[in-house]
């Protein structure tokens, strides 16, 4: 596909969506794939793409939570056992388009709630994480990480902090390492059933990239996002209204 096919103010949003994603640690799939939605992109195209940029800005974002000191490794490890595999049997298989869109519509609501509601880091402590509950969890998220095209950190980060097994910033380096090898594993799916991507992938890369540099680095220190965040949630419901309705 050509450049001129899309419109420039796609390529305008895409950096700002990463930056976002990634100073809460996301990889920002959720966000990739609400822009593709409002712009029209075909439906086999969004999944494999968002899990491609997923791969660059997720793995900026653990690069600087990591250099902070949040990543704890058990507490990934255990859901990483289980969703990696399960992430590879979801990118192996095909839904049907119309419900597709049907069911990340909903899914977008919930990266909307993970917007307007979160807890704020506190002095108090973390439980130690339970290894079996962690593997349950690891494995539902990543099946359905592979079969939509998303890392699962807008999933895993709030039931981190529910379960008060770490930290926002904690939970937000996991959920990094865990979105990418996610994406990685899914992509991995996707591409052993003859899936490629398409050349425009390149520049939205590079885009995201950028955009992921300076959020990771932004979300590991103490920078005020909020007004962007708004943004994003504005972004995020008009592609969610989008997919169910129309």
């Amino acid at each position: 596909m050509l450049f001129e096919s899309y419109s420039l103010l796609f390529f305008v949003l895409l950096p700002m969506v990463s930056f976002l994603y990634s100073s809460v640690g996301h990889g920002g799939a959720s966000g990739y794939l609400a822009l593709m939605a409002l712009f029209s992109f075909p439906t086999p195209m969004m999944k494999q793409t968002a899990l491609l940029l997923n791969l660059f800005v997720a793995g900026i974002a653990f690069y600087h939570y990591f250099k902070a000191g949040y990543f704890k490794k058990n507490l990934f490890l255990y859901f990483a056992l289980g969703s990696v595999p399960a992430s590879f049997l979801g990118g192996l298989w095909t839904i049907d388009p119309f419900l597709y869109k049907k069911i990340l519509g909903f899914l977008l609501f919930f990266a909307i709630g993970r917007i307007f509601f979160k807890k704020t880091d506190s002095s108090e402590v973390s439980h130690s994480a339970n290894p079996i509950l962690a593997l349950c969890i690891g494995i539902g998220i990543g099946f359905f990480s592979g079969l939509i095209g998303i890392g699962g950190g807008i999933i895993l980060s709030p039931v981190i902090l529910l379960l008060n097994w770490g930290s926002m910033k904690e939970a937000a380096a996991v959920s990094a390492l865990f979105i990418w090898v996610n994406s990685f594993s899914g992509l991995l799916g996707q591409w052993s059933t003859g899936v490629s991507l398409e050349p425009i992938a390149l520049l939205m890369v590079t885009l995201a990239v950028l955009g992921g540099f300076f959020g990771g680095h932004a979300g590991s220190k103490k920078w005020n996002t909020r007004r962007l965040e708004y943004f994003l949630a504005l972004v995020l419901t008009s592609a969610s209204l989008k997919l169910i309705f129309i």
